[in-house]
């Protein structure tokens, strides 16, 4: 068998990690396959600095261009990241006629119809396991695994940053900025460290899983997204008194063709398999018909993880090409024809559960009137704490409610604002039972 020979396109922290698998397991894989799957080529700008390996000469060169067009090239690996760039290149590739593996969530979030229907119009594959989860296999999972299920709710912890410094916090009750600190201190973070903490990253993967799960298109601007930066120890302290943990989550879920899509730090019973995913881990449930709740946990980035999750979508393209077909499997699980738009439901219409936390004065009739207020719009108060010391005459005033309406609660907190007997802003997390 003719051995299927690969380009990778940008040679950083992933582009080394499938590299050194490509060439130190080559023969595990290759007997995995059925056929020797080479490094041909790599591009990349920086030619000069070491990456802890040796490669042959002439493998490692700075145009991409010379990679995408060699003619001895079957399939292109891309982990450059960004997105105008790589989706030059990646449509390049396809145009070419050439598979294309990429771990590119946000571009693949942002573009992937254009990308999608490229590789679908070329007749050739285009995949992305490492894109969400790194080796956690959750792409083939909804893809193949539970091709029979209607999916009804995606659960995760799909950043493992915010995973990392809502553990510390929780485990060592440190400042969210002396975590944040940590975190780059242990390269969990990045100099720039805003798409991980405000949640952005964890919602290009939402979009991804979405229309894998759902068969629709997601309109990135349609996922809420809250990142963590404001979640103090106090509240996690509260939290852990009346038996959650507060994690990162991304939540999709269907209900009665109503599709939600949100990111946003939300309380969840410390009993439950979710709350014990700690450190840098990523972990998703998901929900189908068949077969009820499963989850899957792994290391979501890393050089090692996320390369391990590109190979094996290298050994199906592989697998495809040595019988001379491709796109067995629909790049998101539904047939083209099937995928169509479908409206995110607005946030103001979410029905879940809440914790408030309000500065309130140490005086008569603050409690009853907050009450009132909430009382008014609907919102069933579940239970109240208020102790602490005090600060500038306020004190920790904690409620949590039963099931309220998203839209009733931005309502009362904007009158309970105006109250002269509360000090500060609210603070609101949602809660996921």
């Amino acid at each position: 068998m003719n051995p299927i020979n690969v380009g990778i396109l940008g040679f950083g922290t992933v582009g080394t990690g499938v590299a050194k698998l490509l060439i130190e397991n080559q023969d595990l894989i290759a007997k995995r396959v059925g056929t020797k799957i080479p490094l041909k080529r790599i591009a990349d700008i920086d030619t000069t600095t070491d990456r802890g390996m040796t490669l042959n000469p002439g493998i490692l060169i700075n145009d991409a261009h010379k990679v995408i067009n060699d003619p001895k090239i079957d399939i292109i690996v891309e982990t450059i990241g960004g997105e105008e760039i790589a989706k030059e290149l990646i449509l390049n590739a396809l145009a070419g006629g050439k598979a294309v593996i990429t771990a590119n969530k946000a571009l693949l979030a942002k573009h992937g119809d254009i990308l999608f229907s490229a590789a679908t119009k070329k007749g050739v594959d285009l995949c992305f396991e490492a894109a969400v989860g790194g080796c956690m296999p959750i792409i083939k999972t909804l893809r193949e695994s539970l091709v029979g299920n209607h999916i009804y709710e995606m659960i995760g912890i799909l950043n493992g940053t915010c995973n990392y410094i809502l553990s510390k916090i929780t485990d060592e009750g440190i400042s969210f900025e002396t975590a944040l600190a940590q975190a780059k201190d242990g390269g969990y973070a990045e100099a720039d460290h805003t798409l991980d903490v405000e949640g952005l990253d964890a919602a290009h993967k939402l979009a991804l899983l979405s229309g894998l799960a759902y068969g629709m298109r997601v309109d990135f601007d349609d996922i809420y997204i809250e990142g963590i930066s404001k979640v103090t120890p106090l509240d996690i302290a509260f939290a852990k008194e009346f038996g959650y943990r507060i994690k990162l989550l991304a939540i999709g879920k269907n209900k009665n063709g109503h599709v939600e899509a949100r990111v946003h730090p939300t309380m969840i019973p410390d009993n439950s398999i979710l709350a014990s995913v700690n450190g840098t881990l990523n972990a998703i449930m998901v929900k189908g018909d068949a077969v009820g709740k499963m989850l899957l946990s792994g290391h979501g980035a890393g050089m090692m993880p996320t390369a391990s999750a590109i190979i094996s979508d290298l050994a199906d393209v592989a697998r495809n090409l040595m019988y001379q077909t491709c796109c067995r499997v629909p790049v998101l699980s539904y047939q083209p024809e099937n995928i169509i738009p479908h409206p995110v439901l607005p946030m103001a219409d979410i029905i879940t559960n809440y914790y408030f936390r309000f500065a309130a004065l140490d005086q008569p009739g603050v409690l009853s009137k907050i009450a009132g207020i909430l009382g008014n719009h609907e919102i069933s108060i579940k239970s109240v704490h208020q102790k602490g010391r005090k600060n500038n005459g306020a004190v920790p005033l904690v409620m949590l409610t039963h099931q309220a309406r998203e839209a009733d609660v931005r309502q009362a907190l904007d009158e309970i604002r105006a109250l002269d007997m509360v000090g500060d802003d609210p603070v609101v997390i949602r809660i996921e039972d």
